[in-house]
């Protein structure tokens, strides 16, 4: 009986994977994350804003980086610009039309270790009622123990989205025709 128990434990540990993904919560609540954009203000400065309320989960594991997984859900009703009239603007029905689609999404297809901590990372965005695929350019911040006890993985990453790819037709000229995204999110281990 002994024998087949420890025959049975060796292949358990034997077949099973050396390491397995930690899964995260992002920590947009201690302001330890934010989610941001720029856009050419007609070709002469940049506009930028944050979205204020955003949400999120990811799974990393530095030994397997293709089996990441990332989500997050951001409310588009948050928008915030630094400008009340300009937010108003931004959020009616030239732009985010919020009312109508006050959630935008993110999840990730494909996860890529480009060496060095960089990441490439594909997945399906959701904004304005269209879904597109793009690729968020990310490199690996950090990770380690915090000062409560708990353990944390800090990431960014960047994209550029076409405003007419997701249904926004407003015209800023040629020059405002896209906007950037910036991610830098910071995960507390479930």
């Amino acid at each position: 009986m002994k024998k087949l128990l420890l025959a049975s434990t060796l292949t358990a540990l034997l077949l099973a994977p050396l390491s397995q993904a930690a899964d995260y919560t992002v920590d947009y609540k201690g302001a330890h994350a934010s989610v941001n954009f720029k856009i050419k203000h007609l070709g002469y400065s940049w506009l930028t804003g944050r979205f204020d309320k955003f949400s999120g989960e990811f799974s990393y594991d530095e030994k397997n980086v293709s089996a990441s997984k990332i989500e997050i859900l951001i409310d588009t009703t948050s928008l915030n610009s630094n400008h009340a009239e300009r937010d108003k603007h931004l959020r009616s029905g030239d732009y985010l039309d919020v009312n109508a689609f006050s959630t935008a999404k993110f999840s990730s297809s494909k996860v890529t270790d480009k060496g060095n901590g960089n990441l490439e990372i594909k997945g399906l965005l959701t904004l304005h009622g269209v879904s597109k695929e793009i690729i968020i350019d990310a490199v690996k911040i950090g990770e380690g123990k915090d000062p409560w006890g708990g353990y944390r993985a800090g990431f960014s990453g960047t994209t550029k989205i076409g405003l007419a790819d997701f249904g926004i037709s407003a015209n800023l000229g040629p020059a405002s025709t896209h906007v950037e995204l910036e991610f830098h999110l910071e995960g507390v281990r479930k």
